[in-house]
């Protein structure tokens, strides 16, 4: 179970998506919270809870859809920066912090291409140093 769960987390920038997940609750949380601690209320919470979903749903996409990972890390990436701007300064900064991190993570991540298998029959040719590489293509010339 523990393996299976190793090899589902590695083949996806999971560390990425939870930041984007955790920056888009608490994006969202803000406007939902008492009006004491709101620094804006109203028609600015509507902003505010859309851009953390989004950012909810692209941390998502990145688990579970991680082809998807370039637009998932830009947009993150993108509400974040904007979250900073309409959402109460981005969830207090944390937010917007967190998001741009996330959302970066998701973009740099590159899966991992799978060792190739060895095969012992096939023994690859080694050029000696100095040696001319063999041409690989074409016809083979003609003599007239």
């Amino acid at each position: 179970m523990l393996l299976t769960w190793r090899r589902w987390r590695r083949g996806r920038p999971f560390w990425g998506g939870l930041a984007a997940v955790v920056a888009g609750a608490e994006i969202c949380a803000i406007p939902l919270a008492p009006l004491k601690i709101m620094l804006q209320q109203g028609i600015a919470g509507i902003p505010s809870v859309l851009m953390g979903l989004v950012m909810i749903v692209m941390g998502l996409s990145a688990w579970f859809a991680p082809h998807y990972r370039g637009l998932a890390g830009v947009l993150t990436v993108l509400c974040a920066a904007a979250a900073l701007v309409m959402s109460n300064l981005g969830g207090f900064l944390i937010g917007t912090v967190i998001g741009i991190l996330g959302g970066s993570m998701i973009f740099a991540w590159q899966p991992v291409a799978p060792p190739a298998p060895e095969n012992p029959a096939a023994p690859e040719a080694v050029a000696e140093p100095g040696s001319a590489p063999e041409a690989v293509a074409g016809p083979a010339p003609s003599e007239p």
